[in-house]
């Protein structure tokens, strides 16, 4: 049998990033260095497929295995993260063109893209780079999310840790309220992400667990909202408990489909850009009610939380990665490495995979089952989807009081083509 040609990869990540995204980076590239007879050096693009169509690739053999091993508890993109989506190489050649011109002249023969739906977009097309514009490429997708809307997987690198902040900040939050609410605060807000499924905000489900305890209204987008409803349970909460604690989905919307909070702009990926439905909230509580109020907005904060991770998602974020260059190896092509849910308790998962053809661009919702007949609360059988991916701490070490981070080269290797690349 023929000796395999030894090959570079091309990492990068993609789209909002998260508290454990680099833990899969250092799934990859740990994975990577395991096998140099197959793979030669990893690099990875800076601020993501930018830095392929720019010919901007960092050299991650010149750090040392503990910096790349410091990743594991280190939050945000370590390389960049960009949001560029791809068109279909007949609207966008060119681009096509231009990654093909990079992957040949650095000798890169596998492609792991680290990011959501339009990530696994992005690599799903690339991958048919080798059929349609004969470059042999295997390109593997690593599954990342905060928003948890990846199909085929039982939930997404970047959930686990999100949730947990979330439940974590809607009980601690909840005890300020309640202890100040007779003569202050009487009504709280707090915005999560999540643009059209709610796991988010039903993370936040998690911080009561009877009757009477908050969170009192959890605001899903795959529940229209009803104004009037909402400000009936508002009013009953604050006279029946004192206060009343909300945790509303940023992706909150009428009927019809239009947002609360839309704020009348669109992203690099084309999707509504989103911000204010707390203080959208607020304001209708203050005009109806009266109450006094304070919302909160989790935003950046939820998803850079890598101080209070889980230790689930940090190792399944790890999972992913190592998976991704396995499935490579092993010659397989267009495929996501998945989790999969052997049983709930005690929690058991193991390693799957799905093609990236049925990936991309698709949303997993919540099922409504998930959520209580009133549209305002979750059932156990959300409760026992979510616990064990908040399960478990994964506390990155400390120095001086603040919590140690990698702090890589990230050298960019010489450039060979000469032409640039402009956006």
């Amino acid at each position: 049998m023929p000796e395999m040609a030894i090959k570079n990869a091309f990492y990068a990540q993609s789209g909002g990033v998260t508290a454990v995204i680099n833990a899969s980076a250092c799934g990859v590239i740990e994975t990577a260095r395991k096998h140099p007879d197959r793979i030669g050096k990893v690099y990875a693009g800076h601020n993501g497929i930018i830095g392929a169509l720019k010919e901007e690739l960092i050299d991650t053999s010149l750090e040392s295995d503990d910096d790349i091993r410091a990743l594991l508890h280190t939050p945000g993109g370590a390389f960049g993260s960009c949001r560029h989506k791809l068109k279909n190489i007949s609207e966008n050649r060119r681009e096509y063109e231009r990654l093909i011109e990079v992957f040949r002249a650095h000798d890169i023969g596998y492609f792991f893209y680290n990011g959501g739906g339009d990530s696994q977009d992005t690599a799903y097309k690339v991958s048919q780079i080798a059929d349609k514009m004969g470059y042999p490429i295997t390109c593997i997708g690593v599954p990342k999310t905060v928003d948890n809307d990846l199909p085929f997987t039982d939930c997404c690198p970047g959930f686990g840790s999100v949730a947990k902040y979330i439940a974590t900040s809607t009980l601690e939050a909840s005890l300020d309220i309640k202890s100040m609410c007779d003569t202050s605060t009487k009504v709280f807000i707090l915005e999560v992400m999540g643009r059209h499924a709610g796991w988010i905000a039903a993370a936040g489900g998690l911080a009561g667990q009877t009757e009477g305890e908050p969170p009192h209204i959890i605001l899903f987008p795959e529940i229209p909202f009803d104004r009037e409803a909402f400000l009936a349970r508002v009013d009953h909460c604050v006279k029946e408990y004192g206060y009343c604690v909300v945790v509303a989905s940023e992706g909150a919307q009428y009927e019809d489909g239009r947002f609360l909070a839309d704020a009348g702009a669109k992203d690099a990926f084309g999707h509504t850009q989103l911000g204010g439905v707390a203080p959208a909230l607020a304001n209708m509580v203050k005009q109806a009610l009266g109450h006094k109020y304070h919302w909160a907005v989790a935003d950046y904060l939820q998803r850079s939380a890598r101080h209070i991770a889980s230790a689930t998602d940090v190792e399944q974020a790890y999972a992913v990665g190592k998976a991704a260059v396995e499935m490579a190896l092993e010659g397989k092509q267009a495929l996501m490495p998945t989790i999969v849910r052997e049983q709930a308790s005690p929690y058991q998962w193991k390693i799957g995979e799905a093609p990236l053809s049925e990936v991309a661009n698709q949303e997993k919702k919540m099922p409504i089952h998930y959520i209580t007949d009133d549209g305002f609360g979750i059932t156990q059988d959300c409760r026992t989807y979510l616990a064990p991916l908040i399960a478990g701490e994964s506390f990155p070490p400390f120095e001086n009081g603040l919590p140690k981070v990698a702090k890589l080269k990230n050298e960019l290797v010489e450039k060979k083509l000469r032409t640039p690349f402009e956006l």
